[in-house]
Order: C-alpha cells, then sequence, then structure tokens
C-alpha cells in the first residue's frame, strides 16, 4: 500500500524534523526539508551528515548508502518547491496550534490531492488540523520519538476524519523505513505513550510533594529495583520540564481531576529556568553529565504505585478503545525503554492485586488519579486476574 508514497516533505529541520528526514532518506525516499532560513536548513544538513557517519563508523550503514541517503535531501524555504509534487508531508513545527493550521492550510493548497498531510506532534488534536485542510481524510498523527534516527517507536493517530486507507498506508510505510508503528484509534490528548507516562510522573511529583519519599530515593527504586532505564525525575529532567509542565496542563485540560498538575514540584524550576538537561540543571544538577543515582536509596519507595498508575491509565486506554493491549505495552517498552509494559505486568502480577493497590491508594488520597478504572472492576467480576486465571488483559492458555 505504502509503494504509492515516494516523496515526503518534512516540514521544521529541528531537532525531530532533521532525523526522520535522515530515516526517510536513508530508507530510499526523495525528501523536501523546509525551514523558514538557509542557515537552520544548513545546520540541520551537518547534523545530518555527522548522524549518518555514526552510522558508517557503526557498520550500521555502508558510506555509499550513507552518501547516497544525504543526496536525497532537499533543504529548501520554499513550499512551492517542497510540497509540489510530494506523497506526504510530516510537520514537525513547535507545538503551536495556530502555527500549525496555517502550515496545514498551505500544504493543503500547494500539495498534490492525492497527498497525506501528518503532523509529528505529541499532544496537540489532529482533528483539529485536519479542519484546517478541504482533505480531513488525508490527515493523521505520526509521532516519533526522540531521536528518530534510533528509536523504533511511532504512534500513528486516526483523527476523526481520517480515513482507514491512510491509517493503513502510514502503518505501512513506518514498518518499511524500520519502525515499529502502534495504533491510536481515537485522537485523544498524550496519545498513548504520553499518557501513561503523565499518570507516573504525577504519581511521583505528588509524592515527592507529600514528603513520603526523595528524588534519589524515588528514582534509585525505579532503577535498581524496578529495572526501569531511568528514574522518573531523571526522565522528566531529560524531556525537558516545559515540556513536561505544558503536555501536564493539556492533558489536565483533557481528562479533569484525574491529571491534577501538582505546581509546587515542577513551577519553580520551570519559572526560574532550570528546564533540566537542556539547562544543566533541573531536578539534578546535569552539569557533570548524567547524575548519579545512590543505590543504596532503594527500596524507599514502593514501585508497585508507578505501576498501579500505569496499569490504571493503560486500563482507561483499552475502556475508551484508543488502543488494544498489546500497542500500549509495545509503545511503552519502545517508546520508553520499561522493562514490561503495563497490561502484560497487571497480568503477570495479578490484576487483582494491582485493583487493590489502586483501592488503598484512592482511600488514603482520594485522588482521582487513584480511581481505579471500571474496566479492571470488570475484569475482576468476570473472573479475569491475569496469568493465574488464564485471561487478563491478555488470553493465555
Amino acid at each position: 500500500m505504502s509503494e504509492r508514497i515516494k516523496k515526503v516533505a518534512v516540514i521544521g529541520a529541528g531537532v525531530m524534523g532533521h532525523g526522520i528526514a535522515q530515516v526517510l532518506a536513508t530508507s530510499g525516499y526523495q525528501v523536501a526539508l523546509v525551514d523558514i532560513s538557509q542557515e537552520l536548513l544548513q545546520k540541520a544538513i551537518e547534523k545530518i551528515k555527522w548522524s549518518l557517519s555514526k552510522f558508517v563508523e557503526k557498520k550500521r550503514l555502508r558510506p555509499q548508502d550513507a552518501d547516497d541517503a544525504l543526496a536525497r535531501i532537499k533543504p529548501t524555504t520554499s513550499y512551492e518547491e517542497a510540497a509540489k509534487d510530494i506523497d506526504l508531508a510530516i510537520e514537525c513545527v513547535p507545538e503551536n496550534m495556530n502555527l500549525k493550521k496555517k502550515i496545514f492550510a498551505e500544504l493543503d493548497r500547494l500539495s498534490p490531492p492525492h497527498a497525506i498531510l501528518s503532523s509529528n506532534t505529541s499532544t496537540l488534536s489532529i482533528t483539529e488540523m485536519a479542519k484546517a485542510t478541504n482533505r480531513p481524510d488525508k490527515v493523521a498523527g505520526l509521532h516519533f520519538f526522540n531521536p528518530p534516527q534510533m528509536m523504533l517507536l511511532v504512534e500513528v493517530i486516526k483523527g476523526q476524519f481520517t480515513s482507514d486507507e491512510v491509517v493503513n498506508v502510514l502503518m505501512d510505510l513506518c514498518r518499511k523505513i524500520g519502525k515499529t508503528p502502534i495504533l491510536v484509534k481515537k485522537d485523544v490528548r498524550g496519545f498513548v505513550v504520553n499518557r501513561v507516562l503523565g499518570a507516573v510522573f504525577l504519581e511521583v511529583f505528588w509524592t515527592l510533594a507529600r514528603k513520603e519519599a526523595s528524588i534519589e530515593a524515588i528514582d534509585a527504586s525505579v532503577k535498581y529495583e524496578g529495572g526501569f532505564p531511568m528514574g522518573w525525575f531523571e526522565l522528566a529532567d531529560f524531556v525537558g520540564l516545559d515540556i513536561v509542565a505544558a503536555t501536564g496542563q493539556v492533558m489536565y485540560e483533557a481528562y479533569g481531576e484525574r491529571f491534577k498538575p501538582c505546581p509546587e514540584v515542577i513551577e519553580p524550576l520551570v519559572t526560574s529556568g532550570k528546564l533540566g538537561q537542556k539547562t544543566g540543571v533541573g531536578f539534578y544538577d546535569w552539569s557533570k553529565g548524567r547524575p548519579r543515582i545512590p543505590f543504596n536509596l532503594a527500596g524507599e519507595y514502593d514501585v508497585d504505585r508507578s505501576w498501579a498508575v500505569a496499569v490504571n491509565e493503560a486500563a482507561w486506554l483499552v475502556y475508551d478503545d484508543v488502543a488494544t493491549p498489546v500497542d500500549i505495552d509495545t509503545g511503552m517498552k519502545l517508546g520508553t525503554g520499561w522493562p514490561s509494559g503495563p497490561c502484560e505486568y497487571a497480568d503477570k502480577v495479578g490484576i487483582d492485586s494491582m485493583l487493590n493497590k489502586l483501592k488503598a491508594l484512592y482511600e488514603k488520597y482520594k485522588m482521582e488519579l487513584y480511581r481505579p478504572c471500571p474496566l479492571l472492576e470488570d475484569y475482576i467480576k468476570k473472573g479475569w486476574l491475569g496469568k493465574k486465571s488464564g485471561r487478563g488483559f491478555y488470553t493465555y492458555t
């Protein structure tokens, strides 16, 4: 199906844009890379050259293939030139809805009628962007993870008007460029990965605000006991605290009290410009590289609290028919490096055990974050406890 895609325009040559352009060009696609100045485009091309040289150095790409990939990327400041004969556009500009709508209207005007228009947004509404065009059935989300050259996951988001054919073409394209797509069946805020992650961030932010555990104790427990690649505060610093705060606000507006923000933990850092790794300081000091999280504090935070809210949010995604358990689990493992997906974790330890944990937390704190999703209650009523009963999120034989 994706055979019909040969030429792609990538709009925005920043971190995500130039990475996505590189991935497509390496897979044989012709790419027009668009930005507002030659200077920005030149910087992007230099970064692509550097990245390709690393792939060659590590014997993951032949020198000739790297040269060919670079030759397939045409940098331009002209939308007309970029869009005139494309089959697909991927918009990668900052998370500003008005800017995105302006770009979608322009792409709609300039690109051929068959072209699919997609956005790499991580939080904003695909349906809203589609309304700026005369082809809403051909608008979808194509959310790559950072850095796109390395990360295998892509969330394919079906907007309210997106046709099944367009979804299938994009899923197929992702596989062709060596990525693993997961389908987000509804245009909901946070899609899959950021929604589950958002719930976990809130659980530890509130735990810190209540002075129940320190930043280091939470992160040590999560890393050394939970087997996660990074502690939650370390991860927040890595993502950027401004982005974590902005995404959190979007989720609060979408889901209400379940995503009630914890301003006292994150706002003072954001307002003082301490945004994490990119500014050298956030929850941790990054000036000497990655923070060293003391091993001896592991065990001072109950990691199952993180799992409980992750399982609960995964249950809401299934309950609302946004994603399947297998796609949720794939998303969390490939998008964030989790040792297990929340659905398979719940099935392994017992859905009853996760439900009891949530009920105890809800009883103690009276916060919507911990109120169990009706799906979990429903599974228990049916006797679906996970692996031990042969059925949970998954069926076991």
